[in-house]
């Protein structure tokens, strides 16, 4: 097991790493996309992972030869998933990571999604104030798998990316963790999120 003073910084992925977010979104996925007459099998939202809301409607649209407002689409699917928001629970062993960590070790969170929603999902687990940064996908031109949103954190923890550790979801996310040339853990070798389809 490893301990916290081998590294510079810890990240988290947000999203199915520090709450299990990933039925609601599912469920706040199919609503959006119904609307549009797309569809969205859910072993491809587990494979989307960790990219941008609007990067998955843009995908699905353009696979689907229709045109949509992609902001007016993001914009339902968050709201859907915000109504949601009380049954988020916090995945405890990570969040167990954070507290024990709190203070002693620079710590950001990481995400795909966007700034207000995450900051929204860390108060209802009670950790918002536990992060010294949160890397949105508004901060950065390029997200996951691409390691641009992990060298951005390091880069503001002044951590250097060989020594920061991720804790991670997605494969999207554990590539780019990789990409970037740093430690990581997959929170699936201890947590499984309830599928809603078999």
């Amino acid at each position: 097991m490893w301990h916290t003073q081998t590294f510079d910084a810890i990240l988290f992925d947000c999203d199915g790493t520090l709450a299990d977010t990933m039925p609601a979104h599912y469920r706040a996925w199919l609503a959006a996309t119904a609307a549009h007459g797309l569809e969205f099998h859910e072993d491809r939202f587990y494979a989307l992972a960790g990219r941008p809301t609007r990067h998955i409607i843009a995908t699905l649209a353009e696979e689907a030869g229709v045109e949509i407002d992609l902001e007016q689409a993001a914009t339902a699917k968050e709201h859907s998933f915000l109504d949601q928001l009380a049954h988020v629970q916090a995945i405890d062993p990570v969040v167990g990571v954070v507290l024990r960590s709190r203070g002693r070790i620079p710590m950001a969170v990481v995400t795909g999604g966007y700034r207000d929603v995450c900051l929204k999902i860390l108060a209802h687990i009670g950790i918002a104030s536990s992060f010294d940064t949160i890397v949105a996908s508004e901060d950065t031109q390029l997200h996951k798998p691409e390691p641009e949103p992990f060298l951005e954190a390091a880069r503001r923890l002044a951590a250097r990316p060989e020594r920061c550790v991720v804790w991670e979801d997605s494969d999207l996310g554990l590539e780019a963790a990789r990409r970037a040339g740093m430690h990581w853990i997959d929170v699936r070798s201890f947590h499984r999120p309830k599928r809603l389809t078999s």
